[in-house]
């Protein structure tokens, strides 16, 4: 494209939901709302599985790494959203906006991997359960935990650096509550058929495999489930991967829609109400149903409170 007589634009400015004035303020406190919520549930998963000692297995341990991820995943996103409901105008540099781009999308690469590793320790459990200890013990547990980070966060590193060689000289408004791939292709005076190409290349490859093989784990388990004799049995095994399978469904749901199509396709108002779920909802939803359908956590809460009643107890 042309960039003869062209400014460089140095900021852009998100344009969130200014669609609907009407609804500005009454979308902050929502959003404001299930954001603390979010933040206050993670943080107390974290330490419930950081002070009790029962909780130190394999399957817990990763529930604490989502946990401290769904912190900063909505982090990255959420402050400049709640800022689009309050404000006219909200920006950001352009190399502040590509570094939110690489840390958003590298979570995001994260969660999914997590959450694929989180299948696969279901499906030991139920599946391999006498070689459980052996096939899940403490050090690759950690192992997947390091690996999931690490495979997240190398995975967007190469569009990035694409992107960030990018020219942009207007307009420089992002439809958008952040910076989303789509929004700053189409904002980019360069072209950008490579990283285009790369980027969806990236993201439908972790989505897809790691989509893959969360329902791998998850169709073995049901096979296993059901070849159980005893119906006790059934739902006790249904019920300790039950909670997991409801954050995979609506997490991979939202995101195969929003980056698992072609380019041309993408409607920018349906993609912002579509990442609200990811980028909002889904964080929250984490603790929420892991700890209203988990007799363990919710108990290890219950000896927490107690303790700390006790401590206070003898201190007056």
């Amino acid at each position: 494209m042309d960039v003869t007589n062209r400014t460089t634009v140095t900021e852009f400015i998100f344009l969130g939901f200014s669609g609907v004035p009407q609804l500005q303020l009454t979308l902050f406190v929502l959003f404001l709302t299930v954001y603390l919520l979010s933040l206050m549930g993670n943080t107390l998963i974290i330490f419930i599985v950081l002070l009790d000692s029962t909780l130190q297995t394999p399957m817990y341990i990763f529930l604490g790494n989502l946990s401290f991820l769904e912190i900063w995943y909505t982090t990255a996103t959420v402050p400049k959203l709640l800022a689009t409901c309050v404000s006219q105008v909200v920006t950001i540099s352009v190399a502040g906006c590509i570094v939110q781009y690489y840390f958003f999308f590298s979570m995001g690469a994260t969660e999914c991997i997590l959450l694929a590793v989180m299948a696969y320790d279901r499906y030991v459990a139920i599946c391999n359960p006498l070689r459980y200890s052996i096939l899940m013990s403490l050090q690759i547990c950690l192992r997947f935990s390091a690996g999931s980070w690490i495979g997240g966060f190398i995975a967007p590193l190469l569009p990035t650096i694409l992107i960030s060689y990018l020219n942009f000289c207007g307009p420089q408004k992002i439809n958008h509550f952040f910076c989303d791939s789509d929004p700053i292709f189409k904002l980019s005076c360069s072209d950008t058929f490579l990283v285009e190409a790369l980027g969806y290349t990236c993201s439908s490859v972790v989505i897809l495999s790691s989509f893959l093989l969360t329902m791998s784990s998850y169709w073995n388990i049901v096979l296993t489930i059901i070849r159980l004799s005893s119906r006790e049995a059934q739902k006790k095994a249904f019920s300790t991967c039950a909670s997991h399978l409801s954050v995979v469904t609506i997490y991979y749901g939202t995101i195969i829609f929003a980056y698992v199509r072609p380019p041309a396709k993408y409607n920018f108002t349906i993609g912002k109400v579509v990442s609200v779920f990811y980028c909002v909802v889904t964080p929250l939803l984490n603790p929420l149903i892991y700890t209203l359908r988990n007799k363990d956590v919710k108990e290890a809460f219950r000896k927490t409170l107690e303790r700390k009643r006790l401590l206070w107890a003898r201190n007056l």
